[in-house]
């Protein structure tokens, strides 16, 4: 793949360089809105206004002391990396060349002083180690990466079973990226993979959970991502509930995606894996939720749809829509729920005409009797919505008295 001459690097972004090569510092662009860049120039612009990071001979001090406080945000400071806000105030990462002194699978202890070439050497995959100079137009590729991008090819830099041991979180972003691009993995590249995967359980849940996420909303194909997971040996370790088979229907693979959809789709039970991956509670009450509720209608006449919203309550959209990724169109009793929606058909205690406070002024006792007898008129309301007015909720509680 021939580099092209330049790069239109925005000149809010640029101004980044520039004041950093005025103080004296070499600095480069790299990581992936240069990948990027190269595969899709036609959205070059876009990623390289939002997305560039920079490599630089300036210590994290040094960038500090550049930019000012105003400036700056210690977002890895331990790591050499220093946030920077272009003028448009967007956060650019400026990380020092850095080798790696000591690793331990998850954590890297670094020292600066490093050449440009040093820390390409340090990085994953080739076509991560590709870097740009913003002023000079020039080019560093001493990996082959621009050839691995034309080639469609994931491959480690250097030894890939050294790369894996350094952290073991590559493997799972070799995954990610030949999901996203659609690449193959360099042969020697999968078997060193696949012999590292038992080191993926000393990753910390949130570095995997980050992962898995990030996959599932760029993978080409989300069945191709699960594939690999359980192929190279990550699913066995984090993913036990990961299904054998995954759908591969048109809507699986459209954008925008929900991860907590996909996990659900894709993993039983799911709220389990969410748990381990340590999701917000949010996220796990909702995979909870939606095993827990009816998939469908008992039948799909108008009182049972409404039966089947009141059983479901906030899972009924998620249900729907896994039925669209399973199925590649909307449920049968989707218009109907549509329907009943736009009439505002009672569905929940809350939705009734009388209320607790109100049963009490009718003579029913405190406690529990005050549930079931909201319970009965919800049930009756669920079959004829007309019921639902305070006169023939009143005559029902009398009855129910």
């Amino acid at each position: 793949m021939p580099f092209p001459e330049s790069l239109a690097i925005p000149d809010d972004v640029l101004e980044i360089p520039r004041v950093l090569d005025a103080a004296g510092y070499e600095v480069w662009c790299v990581g992936g809105a240069i990948r990027d860049a190269l595969l899709s120039p036609a959205e070059a612009e876009e990623s390289l206004r939002v997305a560039v990071d920079f490599a630089t001979s300036a210590t994290p001090d040094q960038v500090q002391a550049v930019f000012g406080r105003k400036r700056t945000v210690a977002v890895g400071l331990k790591y050499g990396t220093v946030g920077v806000l272009d003028r448009g105030r967007v956060l650019h990462e400026v990380t020092t060349f850095r080798r790696d002194v000591t690793t331990d699978g998850r954590h890297a202890v670094v020292a600066y002083g490093a050449s440009l070439e040093e820390d390409l050497a340090r990085r994953d995959f080739t076509i991560n180690a590709i870097a740009y100079h913003p002023l000079r137009h020039d080019w560093r590729d001493p990996f082959g990466g621009a050839a691995d991008l034309k080639l469609g090819v994931v491959r480690a830099v250097g030894d890939p079973a050294q790369r894996f041991s350094e952290d073991y979180l590559r493997i799972l972003r070799a995954l990610r990226f030949a999901a996203r691009f659609g690449f193959a993995i360099d042969p020697p590249t999968w078997h060193a993979a696949r012999a590292a995967a038992g080191g993926l359980a000393q990753l910390s849940a949130e570095r995997v959970h980050d992962e898995w996420y990030k996959g599932l909303k760029t993978a080409r194909s989300v069945a191709h991502l699960a594939e690999l997971w359980r192929e190279v040996g990550a699913a066995a370790v984090w993913l036990p509930e990961l299904g054998p088979d995954a759908p591969r229907t048109a809507e699986l693979d459209r954008t925008p995606r929900d991860p907590v959809l996909l996990v659900i789709l894709l993993c039983s039970p799911p709220a389990s894996v969410l748990q381990r991956l340590r999701a917000k509670n949010a996220e796990i009450a909702r995979a909870e939720a939606a095993t827990r509720a009816p998939a469908a209608p008992a039948d799909p006449s108008p009182a049972g749809v409404r039966r089947w919203l009141a059983a479901c309550g906030p899972a009924a959209g998620d249900l729907l829509a896994l039925w669209r990724l399973r199925h590649d169109a909307d449920a049968p009793w989707a218009p109907e729920v549509a329907e009943i929606r736009r009439r505002g058909d009672p569905v929940t205690r809350g939705a009734l005409a009388l209320d607790g406070h109100d049963l009490l002024v009718l003579g029913v006792a405190p406690g529990p009797r005050v549930g079931e007898v909201l319970d009965r008129l919800l049930d009756r309301v669920l079959d004829d919505p007309s019921l639902n007015t305070r006169e023939r909720l009143s005559a029902l509680v009398r009855e129910l008295a």
